[in-house]
């Protein structure tokens, strides 16, 4: 892509997601938390690992299966030294495991807020299109044509009329990627040949510096 100029954004969601779990200290179902603890129990070889969540109301806890009985040889060592450490990197990317948290509890928020770093990767002389790399470390329920429409200041409609003429490419490519949630490693291209405000207006949006 030598008519390219060429970004990365990494988002970053602002709060993981929240399982709604039977709370004994308050009645009924309610919203549990993570608190960034893990909790664990050796029996012989064996090891029980859980996270520990906090109820959003009476900060009653619920531990979260991460490991259960599993012989210690058998666990990845970095694993392990996440768990003994309370590594909270690791814990964090736990927090995201939507697998893990939709087989213990039927309903768990999800929460669109989120960070966003954005970083200058190439940029060609004259360049007519705009390459934008997805990095997202962790499950986010934010649109695609929801974030580039808010990022870039142009409206979905716009978007999608732009990608069914082809002036917008992504891969990978389907037809209804702009309503499905972003994903790692998305690569958006805008064909941006016809606008004479691309270097004033769109490269300050895709790069996040002003001019």
């Amino acid at each position: 892509m030598c008519d390219t100029l060429r970004v990365r954004w990494t988002i970053i969601p602002k709060t993981a997601p929240q399982p709604w779990i039977a709370c004994g200290g308050c009645g009924g179902l309610r919203a549990f938390q993570s608190s960034g603890k893990i909790r664990l129990n050796a029996n012989g070889r064996k090891l029980d690992a859980w996270l520990i969540y906090k109820c959003l109301i009476c900060e009653r806890t619920w531990n979260r299966p991460i490991l259960e009985r599993r012989n210690v040889r058998d666990i990845d060592p970095a694993v392990l030294e996440a768990l003994q450490s309370n590594d909270p990197d690791w814990i964090r990317a736990e927090t995201f495991n939507l697998d893990a948290l939709r087989h213990k509890s039927l309903r768990v928020d999800e929460f669109a807020e989120f960070e966003i770093a954005k970083e200058m990767q190439h940029e060609a002389a004259n360049w007519t299109r705009l390459a934008i790399e997805l990095a997202v470390p962790f499950p986010t329920s934010t649109r695609l044509d929801r974030l580039l429409a808010f990022e870039l200041t142009v409206s979905r409609s716009r978007l999608q009329a732009l990608h069914a003429e082809g002036m917008v490419r992504t891969d990978p490519e389907r037809a209804d990627i702009m309503r499905r949630r972003i994903r790692n490693g998305t690569l958006v291209v805008i064909d941006l040949s016809m606008e004479a405000e691309r270097e004033q207006s769109w490269k300050p949006l895709a790069t996040g510096d002003p001019l």
